[in-house]
């Protein structure tokens, strides 16, 4: 029989559709479970052995069809600050870029996959450059939370494509299927209490502001077509005060502040090295608490045998 310690000791938070993340002691993980032999121990009873045996081949027979949650990182900072050149360069140092996505361990999410559908005057404002696209409101943060649930739950999902063209969701959609590491990038990826206190890992991108208005000028007028009137504009009028307002206030959230983006290796192997450590754990470790209790086992669901094709 295992005792722990008091039940009050955790933190609890209740998820959309009644689901319960048990997260870490205040005080780091949880500790070791506490052993307690009994007289039954050692009375010398001859089935004991027969006992064991049993109880192994039930645990073996529990732990194959248990699913481990992902562990999720959130990445955030300004607009072109380097959010995804930083989750792409985890990606490339951990050979997970070469590996077809239906088997990869590690995979990338981005916020602005989550931009809510526009009205028709909303989507005329955002054709002129007049719709705030840096305001959390732009956000469809009820989806990004289902998804992340569902993610969390070992489900395959579908992420909406967003047309930065024509300011609308696409039809087709990108799916997404069951890993180890889900990196999840955007500039306001940790203004939402609900969706900040899923990640176990927050990460923020740091770099300089005029770095980022040469980057997002570049970026804007090469793969969305807009033009420099029309960029400058908008980032005076919108992507300035709402980076100020909403964003750089998140940045006191971060595990981890990374100055430079891309350029500071220093940072980025340390990140990989903890994201190795991870995909080399193993379920054992996850159990025993190797993640501060973050990750809780969950039974796989009979309709949900084989979600990554193999």
């Amino acid at each position: 029989m295992a005792l722990h310690s008091n039940p009050s000791d955790f933190c609890t938070r209740t998820l959309p559709q009644g689901k319960i993340q048990l997260k870490g002691r205040r005080g780091g993980a949880p500790p070791p479970p506490v052993m307690v032999k009994t007289a039954d121990s050692f009375s010398g009873r001859t089935d004991s052995m027969t006992g064991d045996s049993e109880s192994k081949l039930d645990n073996q027979a529990e732990n194959e069809n248990v699913v481990r949650q992902p562990f999720l990182i959130g990445v955030a900072g300004g607009t072109a600050s380097g959010k995804s050149s930083v989750c792409g360069k985890i990606m490339e140092l951990l050979g997970q870029n070469k590996i077809d996505h239906h088997h990869r361990q590690v995979v990338i999410l981005s916020q602005d996959s989550f931009y809510r559908v526009l009205t028709p005057d909303q989507k005329s404002k955002a054709l002129k450059g007049q719709f705030n696209f840096d305001h959390p409101d732009a956000f469809d943060n009820e989806l990004i939370v289902k998804t992340l649930c569902d993610i969390m739950d070992g489900r395959t999902v579908q992420i909406p494509v967003y047309d930065f063209v024509t300011h609308s969701r696409k039809e087709e959609t990108v799916t997404v299927y069951p890993a180890d590491v889900v990196l999840f990038e955007g500039i306001l990826m940790f203004y939402s209490q609900e969706i900040r206190d899923l990640f176990q890992m927050k990460l923020f991108v740091d770099t300089d502001a005029d770095t980022r208005l040469s980057r997002r000028v570049l970026r804007d007028i090469s793969e969305r077509g807009r033009d420099l009137e029309q960029v400058l504009s908008q980032y005076i009028t919108f992507v300035k005060p709402a980076f100020e307002e909403f964003c750089l206030p998140t940045k006191k959230y971060a595990d981890v502040i990374i100055p430079r983006g891309a350029d500071n290796m220093v940072a980025i192997n340390l990140i990989v090295q903890h994201i190795q450590d991870i995909l080399n754990g193993g379920l054992t470790k996850r159990l025993n608490g190797y993640l501060n209790g973050h990750n809780t086992p969950r039974k796989r669901h009979p309709s949900e045998s084989s979600s990554r094709p193999h």
